[in-house]
């Protein structure tokens, strides 16, 4: 069995494949103070609860774009799984990357490259909804061709807050009308209706640039909240980074 490991900037996510089958995925808060034992106990609990033997893990992959959860996660591996884990690097990734810098892109995006490559078709973009929105383009020809990276709509919703002390945390959702009656409505609608109108307007942009039709793929967390009122997005694979990690784990 493989255990994938997806680090982001703001949870963790845990997945079980058997027979390149996810069985089931577990998700916690990304915190660099993390020990090995503490992922230990979440991990044999909730595998445990699932009736899922971690003994049967035989192969550990991990893609981070938080390097400070990395020794943790090692010791982890080593002490209870007696596994050595492997870290997802540019290096594992089999496609041309068309980038000034390649050895800057996070493997968070990379990664959901493969998963494009390995589920859907190309020319193709693929939105993360996550502490960060992303949007990386996969060109006709398999390579990878960079992309945006915007704030996130909860950054976006955490500074409003912290810089307006009158203004209150509200739920991010659509509203009925895109004009408000009231404090929080008017809120509501800004944020749900503005970073849609943001996303929709780089996806245009993106798709001028862009040679033939491309597939937009949306995953992350509020993947699902965004392409229902976003006509421009095709299909919400909310798996698509886990997908992408076992793809790379066959050449382990």
């Amino acid at each position: 069995m493989l255990l994938a490991i997806d680090v982001g900037n703001t949870n963790t996510v845990f997945s079980i494949f058997e027979n390149d089958v996810m069985i089931d995925h577990w998700r916690i808060r990304t915190e660099a103070s993390r020990t090995m034992d503490e992922y230990a106990s979440f991990l044999l609990q909730v595998s445990k609860l699932a009736n899922v033997e971690l003994d049967s893990v035989n192969k550990v992959i991990i893609s981070s774009v938080v390097p400070e959860t990395h020794f943790a996660l090692s010791r982890f591996c080593e002490k209870y799984l007696q596994i050595n884990p492997v870290f997802v690097t540019k290096d594992m990734v089999n496609i041309v990357i068309d980038l000034k810098r390649p050895e800057d892109v996070g493997a968070d995006r990379l990664v959901n490259a493969i998963g494009v490559l390995s589920e859907y078709s190309s020319p193709a973009i693929v939105i993360d909804f996550g502490t960060a929105t992303t949007f990386d383009v996969i060109n006709s020809d398999e390579s990878y061709g960079g992309g945006v990276i915007a704030p996130g709509i909860n950054l976006s919703l955490n500074a409003l807050h912290s810089a307006a002390s009158k203004l209150p945390k509200v739920s991010i959702e659509p509203t009925e009308k895109v004009i408000g009656k009231t404090t929080v409505e008017a809120m509501k609608s800004g944020l749900f209706w503005g970073y849609s109108s943001m996303v929709e307007g780089l996806l245009k942009r993106l798709c001028d640039e862009i040679d033939g039709q491309p597939l937009i793929i949306a995953t992350g967390g509020l993947a699902n909240i965004f392409a229902q009122n976003i006509e421009l997005i095709n299909v919400v694979d909310e798996q698509l980074t886990l997908k992408g990690l076992q793809v790379l784990s066959e050449k382990l």
